[in-house]
């Protein structure tokens, strides 16, 4: 079994099952993904949530109609047709999954996959206690956690004239129905402008758009994005109680978009802002292993070598699995110090020399 980690896709394992033919599909809006899936959760049991075999009918993207589940696009984009892989996705990926599949089942079902929610946004569903109807997807939407798909891709086409609509998930043989898509204008408007649940709304197609700019290495652009989409959350924050349920799903949110927006920081070579911005972070959450090695990270680079270790071993401690890394940045960082001190004695004793000879 081979496996490869799908390259700046923060939270993203990657297992090729079976091997797939020709080389990756060359895409643009309008191509569709046709597929089987299937999910599970990450536990012992590898406990199964769906799979589009028992329903019968294989799945259908769209590229660029930001499908709710945005990383699906990016996990089809990397393989190649008739390959089998498994994705481990973290929740910062999942979180908007149990509306999505609330969706499919109808849709499998014969149901309206709208029922119940036609004057509501995907997010805005998600921050309510209302039941999903189905026990295993109230469990996910209170707890989101990681979870594994198991997908077949068996082609990549066009659209072949088929209009994606707003709202429903879709699901079928030749002629399923529309997709579960957000109209991308929605989102044009200024912050201020918005209500609630567009704001809720314009979240995860922000943070979608900001991944796909950091990959085209556009790192100006993506920090713009992620910066709108936390002063989304945190307008929205403002009018919660701190620490109360409400409050602390909102920060669920914005932890990993500050995250995002600190490594582009680090990119662009912004490090003090970097510094305040991850400080910030840890003053709420003091066990983030992710801040601490970012601000480390700014920290050395700043030659501030008593913080930067410091941050590096907090990291090696809250995260074992990073020790590796914290061992790597640790041996740059004192290789860059030496090289520093000798650089900073020779021109001391040129200057020196110079005084004396004067």
């Amino acid at each position: 079994m081979e496996e490869t980690y799908l390259l700046n896709v923060e939270g993203v394992k990657k297992k090729i099952l079976s091997g797939g033919r020709g080389e990756l599909p060359k895409l643009q809006d309008g191509s569709k993904f046709t597929f089987h899936f299937q999910t599970l959760k990450d536990d012992f049991e590898r406990t199964v949530i769906d799979d589009s075999r028992e329903a019968g009918m294989p799945m259908e993207i769209i590229v660029g109609k930001m499908f709710k589940l945005e990383i699906w696009e990016t996990l089809l984009s990397s393989m190649r047709i008739g390959e089998v892989a498994e994705f481990w996705c973290d929740t910062i990926h999942t979180g908007m999954y149990a509306l999505v599949s609330r969706g499919m089942r109808r849709i499998a079902e014969g149901r309206d996959p709208l029922e119940g929610q036609k004057h509501r946004c995907g997010m805005g569903n998600m921050f309510d206690y209302h039941s999903t109807g189905y026990d295993d997807l109230d469990e996910l939407q209170r707890t989101p956690q990681p979870l594994i798909f198991i997908m077949e891709l068996f082609r990549v086409g066009g659209m072949a004239g088929m209009a994606a609509r707003a709202g429903a998930v879709g699901m079928g043989h030749s002629a399923p129905p529309a997709l579960q898509v957000e109209d991308p204008s929605a989102y044009k408007r200024d912050t201020w402008a918005m209500s609630k649940e567009e704001k809720l709304a314009a979240v995860p197609v922000l943070h979608s758009e900001g991944n796909r700019l950091v990959l085209r290495r556009e790192f100006a652009q993506a920090a713009a994005k992620y910066q709108e989409a936390v002063i989304c959350l945190r307008n929205l924050q403002a009018k919660e109680k701190p620490w109360e349920d409400g409050w602390l799903k909102l920060e669920g949110l914005v932890t990993p978009l500050v995250l995002n927006y600190c490594q582009c920081q680090l990119e662009l070579g912004e490090y003090y802002e970097v510094l305040e911005h991850t400080t910030e972070l840890l003053q709420k959450h003091n066990d983030n292993a992710k801040a601490y090695f970012k601000r480390a990270k700014a920290h050395a680079a700043v030659w501030n070598e008593r913080e930067a270790r410091e941050d590096f071993q907090r990291v090696a401690h809250l995260d074992p699995s990073m020790a590796a890394a914290v061992k790597k940045e640790l041996k740059q960082l004192g290789e860059r110090m030496r090289k520093k001190h000798v650089e900073d004695r020779k021109r001391y004793q040129g200057l020196f020399q110079s005084s004396q000879g004067q």
